[in-house]
C-alpha cells in the first residue's frame, strides 16, 4: 500500500513498478521508493527492486501490522538508534521506520551503504553521458532522519549523527564535482546545489543532534525550521556553480523559488513551456547566472500558514493553529493576528510590524487572496 491524494492504493512490490521516473522522463533511474525512514527500505532501479527474490515477496503497509516482523514499538531492546516520536513500526538494519514491512530480506539496504550506493550511480551515470548533454537529479538522503552515516564518518564531526550525515553529504558533492573535473565537463555544467526545507534537529529519532548540537544554530539567525511558515522553514541553501559563466564568490539577494528551475531550464535549454504547464513557474536565469539583481517580484510560501513575500516585505496570513510543535521545538509561525516583517531590516522575524503599517497589511493580504483564486482557475 502507498498513499495517494489522501487514499491508499495497492502496489505490487514484486513485478514493474509503474508509474515512476521513467514514465515522466527520464532515461535512468535508481531510487528507494519511500523517505529512508520509511518502508520499503529496498533500491529500485529503473522501475525493478534491486536483489528481488521471488520466494521471499515484498508486502508493504501502512494502515496496520502485517507479518510477525520485530517492530521499535514491541521490540525496543533491538533497536541501534531509538525513535523519539513515532518511527517505531518494522526494524530494518536495527532501526524502527514508519509502516510495517514483510519479505525482501536480501533486497534490503542498510543505512551506511546509501551515500556510497547512490554517489557510485551518479557518477556512473556521468561517466556513460559524458559525451552528450545529461541532467543528473542527485537527491542526497544523508540529513533525512534516520541519520546513520557510513562507519567512515560516524564521531568525525563531534556534532553527532546528524554532523557525521552533513559531513558526508559534503563528500558525496565533492566526488560529483571532482568526477566532473575528471570528465573534462566542468566549464560546460551548470550544477544547483539546494535544499528541500529549512533544518530540524530531532525529527523522529534520538540521534544526538539536540544533545550534541555545541553551539551550532543549523537555521542561523532565521526564526523557526522544517515545517515553519517563518524563514527557517522555507529560505533555504541555493549555491549554483558554472566556471567561466557564473562568476565564483559572489552572492544575490534575487528572490527565487525551485519551482522557476522548470521555466529557467526551459530558457536554458532552448525548449518550449505548453501554455498549460508549469504556471507558476518564471523564468530567472539572468538572475541565477548573475546578470540580473533582481528575480521575481513576490512568492507565495506554504509553511504553518501561507505567506507572501514582495521585495523587502513578508506578510503571513493569520492562522489558527499551534504556534510551537513540541515534538520537533520549532515555532509553526501560526497566528491569530496577521503578520507583516520587513525582512532587510529583521531577516530573523522577531518584529511584527502588521499594527504599524496596516494598508500594507491589507495590500498584500489582497494579493495573496488574489494569486489563491488564480491559481484555482488554472
Amino acid at each position: 500500500m502507498a498513499p495517494r491524494a489522501g487514499r491508499w492504493f495497492p502496489i505490487n512490490w514484486n513485478a514493474d513498478i509503474k508509474p515512476g521516473p521513467n514514465e515522466v522522463g527520464f532515461d535512468y533511474s535508481f531510487f528507494f521508493p519511500a523517505t529512508a525512514d520509511r518502508v520499503p527500505t529496498v533500491f529500485v532501479e529503473n522501475g525493478r527492486i534491486l536483489g528481488a527474490d521471488p520466494s521471499d515477496p515484498i508486502e508493504v503497509n501502512y494502515k496496520e501490522k502485517i507479518g510477525t516482523e520485530p517492530t521499535g514499538k514491541e521490540n525496543p531492546e533491538l533497536l541501534k538508534m531509538p525513535a523519539s516520536h513515532g518511527h517505531n513500526n518494522t526494524i530494518v538494519n536495527g532501526i524502527g521506520r514508519i509502516g510495517w514491512m514483510t519479505g525482501g530480506t536480501r533486497a534490503r539496504w542498510t543505512d551506511e551503504e546509501i551515500a556510497y550506493a547512490f554517489t557510485d550511480k551518479a557518477i556512473e551515470f556521468m561517466e556513460n553521458n559524458r559525451k552528450k548533454p545529461f541532467f543528473l537529479c542527485f537527491n542526497l538522503s544523508d540529513i533525512h532522519v534516520p541519520r546513520m552515516p557510513a562507519t567512515a564518518f560516524k564521531g568525525k564531526s563531534k556534532l553527532g549523527y546528524r554532523g557525521d550525515a552533513i559531513l558526508q553529504m559534503d563528500w558525496s558533492v565533492g566526488r560529483i564535482m571532482d568526477k566532473l573535473r575528471q570528465l573534462g565537463l566542468e566549464k560546460n555544467t551548470i550544477v544547483i546545489f539546494s535544499s528541500d526545507n529549512g533544518p530540524v534537529l530531532d525529527d523522529g529519532y534520538v540521534d544526538a543532534a539536540v544533545t550534541q548540537q555545541n553551539g551550532h544554530q543549523p537555521a542561523g539567525p532565521l526564526r523557526g525550521g522544517k515545517y515553519s511558515a517563518f524563514e527557517g522553514g522555507t529560505r533555504v541553501p541555493w549555491i549554483v556553480s558554472w566556471p567561466g559563466t557564473v562568476k565564483a564568490g559572489t552572492t544575490s539577494d534575487a528572490l527565487i523559488s525551485q519551482v522557476d528551475l522548470y521555466a529557467t531550464f526551459a530558457k536554458l535549454t532552448g525548449q518550449q513551456v505548453a501554455a498549460d504547464a508549469a504556471p507558476d513557474s518564471h523564468d530567472m536565469l539572468p538572475a541565477m547566472l548573475g546578470k540580473k539583481a533582481t528575480g521575481r517580484s513576490w512568492l507565495v510560501l506554504q509553511g504553518g500558514s501561507l505567506s507572501l513575500v514582495q521585495g523587502d516585505w513578508k506578510y503571513i496570513a493569520p492562522s489558527k493553529g499551534i504556534k510551537l510543535m513540541k515534538e520537533v521545538n520549532i515555532e509553526s509561525g501560526n497566528d491569530p493576528e496577521p503578520q507583516l516583517y520587513n525582512l532587510r531590516s529583521d531577516v530573523g522575524e522577531r518584529q511584527n510590524l502588521a499594527a504599524q503599517h496596516p494598508e500594507k497589511v491589507k495590500t498584500m493580504a489582497a494579493e495573496l487572496e488574489r494569486l489563491k483564486n488564480t491559481d484555482k482557475t488554472r
